[in-house]
């Protein structure tokens, strides 16, 4: 499939900010919980929704906000080229195989969504880390922050360039997999949910509606979401935690889990897990359904008259 790319990524730009917007106070939220202390009042997910309320009003919600997405523009555009570059050229690897068409879609989408992650976490990793002091600051015995800005050179002054990539590595062993994961859950359930619906399509005369379409995608969507969050919630908390700790404090992956354990016990790792499952199940559907709008939006004509 050929597409119109500058077509492609002003329309992902503009999408993709839109989905942003309407989602990113679930992520405060979940940031919030996580890196929460035994002795913070406000721990659940309601309460830390009140709190800000109380304090900020609804701009509370959207702490660090303009950083994100400043940083999701830059890093969806490098997401989206990987993807469907590597797509392409997986699904060419597993054909010899000959495996069904449903373990095909898994491997394939699986293995271009976790090299598009490692990618893509060149640029926002930087963009992790300044939004989420911002996130919590003021919170749990966090510093107060004038901004993006002010982060970043705090952040530079103390640990230099390093700091702005602390929990680089958590971050890739977190999001690869998680990607992976997702993308080839979602392959491969949609493939399930078509089997699913063979009947129904075969009884159309015609192609499947762009009703039923955008239905099996949610679907695949909403899967792919539940069973990433399930699975890399805890490599999450860690990799927050670690991000947010205070300028020049060294602090290990063991010392994090020591502290969340000590603090919840084993379920303390799964900190944040209802708004995060919230979030990726949420994001991931809007942004599937809006990645996959666009490339119908962005097939070259040539295509569209040869087809």
């Amino acid at each position: 499939m050929r597409l119109d790319i500058m077509k492609f990524y002003a329309g992902g730009a503009g999408l993709f900010s839109g989905v942003t917007v309407l989602l990113y106070p679930v992520s405060v939220v979940k940031t919030r919980m996580q890196v929460a202390s035994k002795d913070t009042a406000e721990r659940s997910a309601s309460s830390v929704v009140k709190g800000l309320l109380k304090k900020d009003g609804i701009r509370g919600l959207y702490k660090g906000f303009a950083t994100v997405l400043t940083g999701t523009i830059p890093a969806r555009i490098v997401f989206l080229t990987f993807l469907e570059t590597t797509k392409e050229a997986s699904f060419k690897m597993v054909k010899p195989f000959k495996l069904s068409e449903t373990s095909q879609a898994a491997i394939a989408n699986g293995i271009a969504g976790m090299l598009s992650a490692v990618v893509s976490q060149v640029v926002y990793t930087p963009i992790d880390v300044i939004s989420q002091k911002l996130m919590v600051q003021g919170y749990s015995g966090h510093a107060q922050y004038s901004g993006g800005l002010d982060v970043a050179r705090k952040l530079i002054r103390s640990e230099g360039f390093r700091g702005l990539y602390r929990g680089f590595t958590l971050s890739v062993i977190t999001y690869s997999p998680s990607s992976a994961v997702w993308w080839a859950t979602y392959g491969s359930s949609q493939r399930f949910l078509w089997r699913f619906l063979e009947d129904d399509v075969k009884s159309e005369e015609a192609t499947p509606s762009l009703a039923k379409i955008v239905l099996v995608q949610a679907g695949g969507g909403l899967i792919a979401g539940a069973t990433a969050s399930c699975i890399t919630t805890p490599l999450d908390t860690i990799k927050t935690r670690l991000q947010v700790t205070g300028h020049g404090k060294k602090i290990s992956v063991k010392q994090v889990v020591k502290d969340l354990i000590r603090e919840d016990g084993w379920k303390g790792v799964y900190r944040g897990f209802c708004p995060r499952l919230i979030s990726t199940s949420a994001w991931g559907t809007s942004m599937v359904l809006a990645y996959e709008y666009l490339k119908r939006l962005c097939v070259k004509k040539d295509e569209e008259a040869a087809g």
